[in-house]
This record gives C-alpha cells, sequence and structure tokens, in this order.
C-alpha cells in the first residue's frame, strides 16, 4: 500500500480535526466525561473492525485522543484518511468536538 505524507492527508476533505505527522494522524476529542470517551470509543472500534484498521486510542476522563497511521505500511495512506472522516463523522453524531 502507498503512503501518504502528512500534507496530503491535510489535502483531504473531512480531515480537519486530524493533525498529522510523521509518527501518525491524531485527533483528539473533547467528551467531557469518561461516559461520553466510552461511548465514542465503542464507535471507534466499531469502525475500527469493520475494515480490519486499528487506531490507537487513549480514554481519559475529559477526552478521547485517537492515532492513526498504516503500520503495515509505516506511515500514513488512505486507509487512514478513510477512518479519519468516519472516526470524525461519529464524533459529531454524538456532538463531540474535537480539540484544534
Amino acid at each position: 500500500m502507498d503512503t501518504i505524507t502528512p500534507d496530503q492527508f491535510s489535502a483531504e476533505s473531512g480531515v480537519d480535526d486530524w493533525r498529522p505527522g510523521d509518527t501518525g494522524a491524531v485527533a483528539e476529542f473533547r467528551t467531557r466525561n469518561f461516559a461520553t470517551g466510552a461511548r465514542l470509543f465503542a464507535v471507534i472500534a466499531e469502525l475500527a473492525e469493520a475494515v480490519n484498521h486499528h487506531p490507537d486510542v487513549t480514554v481519559t476522563y475529559p477526552s478521547v485522543r485517537v492515532t492513526l497511521l498504516t503500520h503495515s505500511a509505516s506511515g500514513l495512506t488512505a486507509k487512514d484518511v478513510a477512518l479519519a472522516r468516519q472516526i470524525s463523522a461519529a464524533a459529531r453524531e454524538l456532538g463531540i468536538e474535537a480539540k484544534v
């Protein structure tokens, strides 16, 4: 699978919540409480399983931090862009804003 640069990732639509870099693309969502964070994590887990592409997720009391990277390609790929879009859309549906 071909990798993309952080700039190429950023140029894609629907990924405004994400900050790409050499170690992946990161987004942090303000859940304001742990239960909302757990709900967002559950949705992320379902999305990830559906496409067999698994991000690193940290759930804390006020937020959920998600890091996307295609480990088999050692970089960002179109799979990361697609999952980033889905995660951001899911967060919006739950009324959760991203920290930007």
